[in-house]
């Protein structure tokens, strides 16, 4: 059985929000790049280079970020048992920029932490601030949201799932049960 938390237009709200909140907090956009997280983060990300370019009338850069390689708990999804590699793609400097990680869920904080290792490697960012459409809490390491679409209370035993469009050609964030093994 699954809740629907988030509905197309309630996302759609949040991401408003958030973009607004992304240009009062660095005083507009300038030096500002939107990063997302692969996957979702991307298009997450990529709403919201639109929702700040209607805002202030002009684009916000925008890269995507693969955390793979920099997580702690590395799964393997190939059939020889490597590491899936989806890439990287950031086309400008990050050094002295204000870099926005943007992701779907917040949790335990462990795929925040990977993107910082992973965009450190990259450069020296001026700042680097998390957006999330969702946090749910149970963090496992000292990580804080600059921007969140909507806080959810969860237990351990529940699983946060954002669909959008892009992926999985539905837009709702639902709260489920873990399955039994």
């Amino acid at each position: 059985m699954s809740k629907t938390i988030l509905d197309e237009q309630a996302i759609s709200r949040a991401l408003t929000r958030i973009a607004h909140e992304i240009i009062e907090r660095n005083k507009g956009i300038e030096d500002c790049i939107l990063v997302g997280i692969k996957t979702r983060g991307v298009y997450i990300a990529q709403r919201l280079a639109n929702r700040i370019e209607e805002i202030e009338g002009k684009k916000v850069d925008i890269g995507e970020i693969d955390i793979t390689l920099y997580r702690d708990d590395l799964s393997h999804r190939t059939k020889d048992e490597q590491p899936e590699i989806k890439g990287t793609s950031i086309d400008i400097e990050i050094t002295n920029k204000k870099v926005i990680l943007v992701d779907d869920v917040l949790y335990t904080g462990r795929t925040a932490r990977a993107a910082l290792d992973a965009l450190i490697d990259l450069g020296r960012p001026a700042h680097i601030q998390l957006a999330v459409l969702i946090d749910r809490g149970h963090r496992e390491l000292p990580i804080r949201p600059d921007f969140v679409g909507k806080n959810v209370p969860t237990s351990n035993s529940e699983v946060v799932e954002a669909k959008l469009h892009e992926v999985d050609g539905i837009e709702e964030i639902i709260i489920t049960q873990k399955t039994s093994l």
